[in-house]
């Protein structure tokens, strides 16, 4: 890989990251001010087994994976596309 690509990759990849991060930080304060990580239980009716920083760091990940995925979506999107590129 040419290291203009990567330094684009890197650039693109913290562009994504890094406002996924700061919204997985605030979704978790709101979730967590509402429910507590205690009373959880699985959809089949019993309790989740794991610790209160377990259910935090668990719940942050998947909320970190989720806004980055959607700011990754959308900066895929927001691409031009060079169409005579792709006539040639």
């Amino acid at each position: 890989m040419q290291p203009r690509r990567a330094e684009g990759l890197a650039r693109a990849a913290l562009q994504v990251l890094w406002p996924a991060f700061v919204m997985a930080g605030v979704l978790e304060i709101g979730v967590f001010a509402l429910v507590d990580p205690s009373e959880l239980h699985w959809p089949g009716g019993a309790m989740v087994e794991l610790s209160r920083q377990a259910v935090y760091s668990l719940a942050f990940l998947v909320f970190w994976a989720v806004t980055a995925l959607a700011s990754a979506i959308t900066a895929l999107l927001m691409q031009d596309v060079d169409i005579s590129a792709k006539r040639a």
